[in-house]
């Protein structure tokens, strides 16, 4: 285990880089002096794209931690304004782009805050009515009819591509996680996955990344999604990860009869949160206890169903 250039936290990537709250307070004071008196406060989270800080009361700044993800924030300020119109909750609009700077090397974002609490499966108060909500959100997403969206791309790990492509990376997850999963199981599923027959339909908007960290909820209800950096046009499958990654089993089924699509696209989703899961276990074991918890949860519902 490593730490980052701060000592703060773990590094969870070999290429990451980082920016502390002093960091931030010099990029706004150069670049939005308009903000700088505003308070600035590090957000907790699980998350592994970005780091995440409270600006005031109504903003947030997201600064990539990866040169990967270097173009998420610019794709953001392009899409999501013609996408939110669209969409039945509220999303983190982009307000301002920033510059590289103060020895902070890629492009930054500034977009609104939503208030509420991480919507964690197990803290839902009516998990059926939270599935429908979901089940909401990803259909009018997938109903978009925006030409010349950004296709599955290495800055967004190549969400809403065919499942076949994630097979190396898989397979090395795999072998290396025989020591807290059920391997030949796991691979008997995933195999599963890899022969449902594959998307023939145009391809659709996704988010790309419906796990709880970026679903925000308020009095129980699903009140905003977060973090569009995974976005793409795509096989939409791939936000069906969000069965398994945001919803408890008992909900499933009402996410499922909501969202209207065929056994190949649900073995294809179930793939995803499979591999999703999976991927994370050797890569965060050491760095990211959030994301490894939950990875374990997705793969151990997976193999029970």
């Amino acid at each position: 285990m490593t730490k980052n250039d701060h000592g703060l936290r773990p590094r969870m990537h070999a290429d990451e880089t980082f920016a502390d709250a002093a960091v931030l307070q010099r990029l706004i004071e150069r670049q939005f002096p308009q903000w700088a008196d505003l308070p600035i406060t590090p957000v907790g989270s699980g998350g592994t794209s970005n780091a995440i800080y409270r600006l005031g009361t109504g903003m947030a700044a997201r600064l990539p931690l990866r040169p990967s993800g270097a173009g998420q924030a610019a794709l953001e300020q392009q899409w999501l304004p013609r996408l939110a119109p669209h969409l039945p909750i509220d999303v983190a609009m982009p307000i301002a782009l920033g510059e590289p700077g103060e020895g902070y090397p890629l492009p930054w974002s500034i977009v609104t805050w939503i208030e509420g609490e991480i919507a964690e499966p197990d803290r839902l108060a009516d998990p059926h009515r939270f599935a429908i909500e979901l089940a909401a959100f990803i259909r009018a997403l997938r109903a978009i009819d925006l030409e010349g969206g950004p296709p599955p791309r290495q800055g967004n790990s190549g969400r809403g591509v065919p499942l076949s492509r994630r097979g190396a990376a898989m397979r090395a997850a795999l072998a290396a996680s025989q020591d807290v999963i059920d391997v030949r199981s796991a691979e008997r599923i995933w195999e599963e996955s890899l022969h449902a027959p594959q998307w023939n339909g145009p391809p659709c908007w996704i988010h790309g990344d419906l796990n709880p960290g970026n679903l925000i909820m308020r009095e129980g209800r699903l009140a905003g999604v977060i973090d569009f950096g995974s976005f793409a046009v795509g096989d939409p499958a791939c936000d069906l990860l969000a069965a398994w990654y945001a919803l408890p089993a008992a909900a499933r089924p009402v996410f499922r009869k909501m969202i209207e699509v065929d056994e190949a696209s649900w073995s294809r989703g179930r793939g995803w949160a499979l591999s999703m899961a999976v991927i994370a276990l050797p890569y965060y074991r050491d760095t990211n206890p959030w994301m490894v918890r939950h990875a374990l949860r997705v793969v151990s519902e997976i193999l029970a169903e």
